[in-house]
């Protein structure tokens, strides 16, 4: 049976290639569809990995937490470049099929709100919009409670006996976390100590690393929205181009970049 595997068969192509169903009959619709089912698949992969990283981290087990942490940063860098391809529409041809929409949205993505949630940017409240779709709620809901990539990082280092505040190593997950002069104090003696703790001080550039491409990642949406539609609202009522810019205020890993300025 595996030897009559086709190529097609085996990914599906017949459904891959049909989910794109344009609305409106213009040129550009193809474009914008293409480039955000592309982006989910990313995401996909992108939580796969992140997903798997933190189990290693929980288990004590670095190397292949690095080597995944590696790969989602070659993830990040084709999410990235997504927005370069998007932003060759103009104002003009996206006006030509915006109407489309409805009332879809990218604020709607829940790998997006996952990743977000995985990386340890907790808001309880951001669940409620997907109240009508029970399966993604609980989905949403399993990864709100759910420790942190970066917590699990602090109790695998609390378990190497670094005086991480206990605060940090139990607590409600669902809360989003808050920057401790403790945590800081313990990632400087990694960053001090080099030599003696290279795979948590590779770790913590891994982890720099990630959020700084989700950054970037970002500000390219920022700014092939603003490039695109300029200020006004977004799709779904969405502040647009002022909520993308807000949102570059939210970081993960604070003490990561915050004990730069110490050493």
């Amino acid at each position: 049976m595996t030897g009559a595997m086709s190529y097609g068969g085996y990914l599906q192509l017949d459904r891959l290639l049909d989910a794109q169903r344009p609305l409106s009959g213009e040129h550009d619709e193809l474009l914008f569809i293409v480039i955000h089912q592309a982006t989910e698949l990313w995401m996909k992969l992108g939580l796969h990995e992140l997903e798997a990283a933190r189990e290693r981290l929980a288990a004590d087990d670095l190397e292949p937490a690095s080597k995944m942490l590696a790969r989602v940063a070659r993830i990040q860098t084709q999410m990235i470049q997504a927005w370069e391809i998007l932003s060759t529409m103009t104002p003009f041809d996206y006006s030509r099929f915006r109407e489309a929409l409805g009332s879809s949205s990218g604020f709607q993505s829940f790998q997006y709100r996952q990743l977000e949630f995985l990386m340890g940017a907790k808001n309880a409240r951001l669940i409620e919009v997907y109240a009508a779709e029970p399966r993604v709620h609980e989905r949403l809901s399993v990864a709100l409670h759910r420790p942190s990539l970066y917590d699990e990082a602090l109790r695998l280092m609390a378990r190497r006996g670094f005086a991480i505040p206990a605060g940090k190593v139990e607590r409600d997950w669902s809360l989003p976390y808050e920057a401790d002069a403790g945590v800081e104090a313990a990632w400087l003696e990694v960053y001090r100590n080099v030599d003696r703790h290279w795979d948590l001080y590779d770790l913590g550039e891994k982890l720099v690393d990630l959020e700084y491409r989700f950054q970037q990642w970002r500000f390219s949406h920022m700014k092939t929205v603003e490039r695109i539609i300029g200020h006004k609202r977004g799709t779904g009522g969405s502040a647009g181009v002022a909520y993308l810019v807000k949102a570059l205020e939210k970081g993960f890993f604070p003490e990561l970049l915050s004990l730069r300025t110490s050493i």
